[in-house]
């Protein structure tokens, strides 16, 4: 059941979360509602694992494998090196 709520915020929070749900095609209302939903759920309905968010999970295996002894800051030293020489 839908039961109306009345917030009081900031009114350039409000400009900002309006174009953010318009960005995602969704409206501001299943915005608010989804975080609240989120954020409120008990431990019996959810694990203590953090949850991931529906981007973050869209992004998983996007860099594909990496090895286990892989060394990014020795690759990002390398980058860096190889732009500024």
């Amino acid at each position: 059941m839908d039961t109306k709520l009345t917030l009081r915020l900031d009114s350039e929070i409000i400009e900002r979360a309006k174009k953010y749900a318009s960005d995602q095609k969704i409206s501001l209302s299943k915005l608010v509602e989804t975080y609240l939903d989120t954020i409120s759920k008990s431990n019996s309905e959810e694990s203590n694992d953090i949850q991931l968010t529906p981007l973050v999970k869209s992004l998983l295996g996007a860099a594909g494998s990496l090895p286990e002894n892989y060394d990014y800051k020795k690759e990002y030293r390398d980058y860096l090196d190889k732009k500024y020489q």
